[in-house]
């Protein structure tokens, strides 16, 4: 007998669940139905985004993600190009333009990452190591700028290094740039610019060039 009413609670357990089962999926608002649709897949780096499907409100199912290309010619990917193109250019030969115009344009257009580490405590290091070799040995022209250029960052005034990042600065750089370039392409023709000895110089001086035009746009 006690088998019996044990078997006899369990099935009306079980018809009290599956009651309550389909009395649930009849109640329209709490039913929600899940598709994924592979072909609303759109690859990219932002992150997936999805969407829920329900009876009452006929939305669209499915995950998406949304697809953003990173720009390139970013201010701080310029900056970067600027400077690299700059001390090449202090370093290259088969040019003739006043490397000592290029100091000041470094400071204009350098990374704010580079300018935090010249004024900060490695950047004093630096310089006082350089001064030191400086003093008691020979250093080319060339190798002395970089110095120099350390040094104006350094002992810069917070009025100058304001013109960083403003259109007055961009305006400037693009006159030193264009100053470089016009110099450099006047006292050389057109083919011996890209000649095996000036092809380094010339290329930095186009990427100056480009990328103060750029900065200042």
């Amino acid at each position: 007998m006690s088998s019996l009413c044990v078997s006899s609670s369990a099935a009306t357990a079980i018809a009290t669940l599956s009651s309550a089962s389909l009395s649930r999926s009849s109640s329209p608002s709490l039913s929600y139905s899940y598709t994924f649709n592979p072909l609303r897949y759109s690859i990219g780096r932002c992150g997936i985004r999805s969407t829920v499907k329900s009876k009452t409100s006929n939305t669209n199912a499915g995950f998406r993600v949304s697809c953003y290309a990173p720009a390139p010619l970013t201010p701080p990917n310029l900056q970067w190009i600027s400077t690299v193109s700059s001390v090449v250019l202090i370093l290259a030969k088969g040019t003739a333009v006043p490397k000592s115009y290029i100091v000041p344009l470094f400071a204009l257009q350098a990374p704010a990452g580079v300018v935090a580490w010249i004024k900060g405590r490695y950047g004093v290091w630096a310089a006082f190591l350089a001064l030191l070799v400086r003093l008691f040995f020979y250093i080319p022209g060339e190798l002395e700028l970089p110095f120099l250029a350390l040094l104006l960052v350094m002992v810069a005034p917070y009025e100058a290094m304001k013109l960083r990042d403003t259109k007055e600065g961009a305006i400037i750089s693009v006159l030193i740039a264009a100053y470089l370039a016009f110099q450099h392409f006047s006292r050389t023709s057109l083919r011996q610019s890209f000649d095996q000895g000036s092809i380094v110089a010339t290329l930095a001086v186009i990427c100056i060039t480009l990328s103060s035009l750029l900065l200042l746009i």
